[in-house]
């Protein structure tokens, strides 16, 4: 292996267990939750306006989520773009589930018997 190579896979060794090292904001850790909680499917399997306006919804959450983490200056500035996030996807989730509620339609859950 040529001695540059290997300089780099060190170098991409050493900036993952740099990264590895910082802990993770609660901020990003209620986010990271929220994220979880993204609907992946419509609602009763109908694919309207509401649905395709939640999704372009979450994708531009994510990307101003992208924008001010480039732009933050502090500690600060990374917590409030964490906690902005989650709020926004949490609010878009919940107003999605609330149109269709109106429209009839019930998000569903499923319980699993031991």
């Amino acid at each position: 292996m040529r001695t540059n190579a290997m300089l780099s896979l060190i170098a991409l060794g050493l900036a993952g267990a740099a990264s590895a090292a910082v802990p993770m904001l609660h901020e990003e850790k209620l986010a990271r939750a929220e994220e979880r909680l993204i609907l992946t499917h419509p609602i009763a399997g109908i694919e309207n306006s509401l649905w395709f306006d939640y999704r372009i919804d979450v994708a531009e959450t994510q990307k101003e989520l992208s924008s001010d983490l480039r732009r933050a200056s502090d500690l600060e500035d990374r917590r409030d773009a964490w906690e902005e996030y989650a709020h926004e996807l949490k609010h878009e989730r919940e107003d999605y589930v609330h149109d269709m509620a109106k429209r009839g339609y019930r998000q569903g859950t499923v319980h699993l018997l031991d």
